[in-house]
């Protein structure tokens, strides 16, 4: 009995250190990112993309439905406002929950990087939410889940006010309003102050990824707006850190997040981790080095935030690759469409191909809509096969996807 009692007091006594371990904030010591203890911290994990920002390539849309905006405008187009109204909030309910987060957890993921919408923290419609307190409601679920399963949360402001990159990517109007609008910056600022006024004290979350991918390289003023987005993050880490010193601010590059030196030489601040993203490229050291030279030359951690969307060899060589020069990494994206290239493949309902080709077919006008709608006929059935199909249970595991990253599923 007393040896029964032991054994029962040493795993309590485990499971509270653990727990402990998980209350840690990290942080930024040099080059790398570290618990309480002063132990490095490699981040290793994935993107919840396509979730709470879909993007049109994830569910084989065409480009005319390539942005959240345009394809609840499509579908809507073609199932009715009420309908979608429906659609959203099952989509939303469903396609991360809590098993997902356990079955990464279990696999050996350590942090997610979590893309969201501007959206979801005002009291604009967007999606399944209304005001901004559905946004937050949602979010406390997934610190929730995240701190159950003990894995750290990166909070990504993948669509900024205005515009940060002028492309589907962030849903906006094709340039990047946000860094030529001060009415934009200023919202941008305050939900960031808002979610780190609430979360200043949740040690589950990393950090604050304030733009995705700020600044695409088509636009001819280009350099002038690498000068703004420069002082936007300034404001953001000066106006964040007067409300919480807790969490680490993540500086994204301009260009897609794969050009860094706009910001030699600048005081973004002490608790500061850089992200790079690349893709197609060589999976060698030459393909990072410029990454490489800027985490040297600032004295401050380089994290690969997005990269992937590739075969299974090339995941596997680049993720050693990364793991060779410590620079961590949340590949992109766990869960699309019927797509091999992630954790975890939603099958393809029958009859996707016609939700396509109403998307790709002329709506330029209301006659052009109906004949496209009367032409499609009622596709609500195909568009409810797709929901049932979201759920954990009924996806497909990509297993050599998952051993790629060094996981065991």
């Amino acid at each position: 009995m007393k040896k029964l009692l032991l054994a029962i007091i040493i795993a309590a006594v485990a499971a509270c250190s653990d727990a402990f371990a998980r209350r840690d904030f990290l942080r930024v010591e040099g080059t790398r990112v570290v618990n309480a203890s002063g132990e490095e911290f490699r981040i290793r994990g994935t993107n919840l993309g396509c979730w709470l920002n879909p993007e049109g390539y994830m569910f084989h849309f065409p480009s005319q439905a390539s942005s959240a905006s345009r394809i609840d405008e499509g579908l809507r187009q073609l199932a009715g406002p009420e309908y979608m109204r429906r659609f959203w909030q099952e989509y939303v309910d469903g396609f991360i929950t809590e098993k997902d987060i356990q079955f990464l957890a279990s696999s050996g993921v350590n942090t997610l990087r979590l893309p969201l919408h501007w959206k979801m923290f005002t009291d604009e419609q967007y999606l399944c939410f209304g005001p901004a307190s559905d946004g937050f409601a949602l979010l406390d679920k997934v610190v929730g889940w995240c701190r159950n399963a003990g894995i750290r949360l990166i909070l990504d402001m993948h669509c900024c006010p205005g515009g940060q990159t002028g492309d589907n990517i962030d849903d906006s109007e094709g340039y990047p309003w946000l860094f030529r609008d001060s009415a934009s910056q200023d919202l941008l600022t305050e939900i960031w102050v808002s979610i780190a006024r609430r979360y200043r004290k949740e040690t589950v979350i990393l950090g604050y990824d304030f733009m995705n991918e700020p600044v695409a390289h088509y636009f001819a003023d280009k350099e002038d707006m690498y000068v703004l987005c420069t002082e936007l993050y300034q404001r953001l880490c000066r106006e964040v850190s007067k409300v919480d010193k807790n969490h680490i601010l993540i500086i994204g590059g301009v260009n897609w997040n794969g050009k860094f030196t706009p910001f030699e030489g600048v005081d973004f601040g002490e608790n500061v981790m850089f992200q790079c993203h690349i893709y197609k490229c060589p999976p060698s050291t030459g393909s990072i080095r410029p990454f490489l030279r800027f985490r040297e030359t600032s004295g401050k951690p380089m994290y690969m935030g997005e990269t992937g969307e590739n075969t299974d060899q090339w995941i596997e060589d680049f993720r050693k690759t990364l793991d060779s020069v410590e620079m961590g990494w949340t590949f992109w994206t766990y869960k699309k469409l019927d797509n091999p290239r992630g954790f975890i493949s939603i099958p393809r309902p029958e009859g996707w191909d016609k939700i396509c080709g109403f998307l790709s077919a002329d709506r330029s006008s209301y006659a052009a809509i109906r004949d496209a709608r009367e032409a499609a006929g009622d596709l609500r059935p195909v568009l409810d096969g797709f929901l049932e199909n979201l759920p954990f249970e009924k996806c497909v595991v990509n297993y050599s996807y998952i051993r790629a990253l060094d996981f065991k599923p």
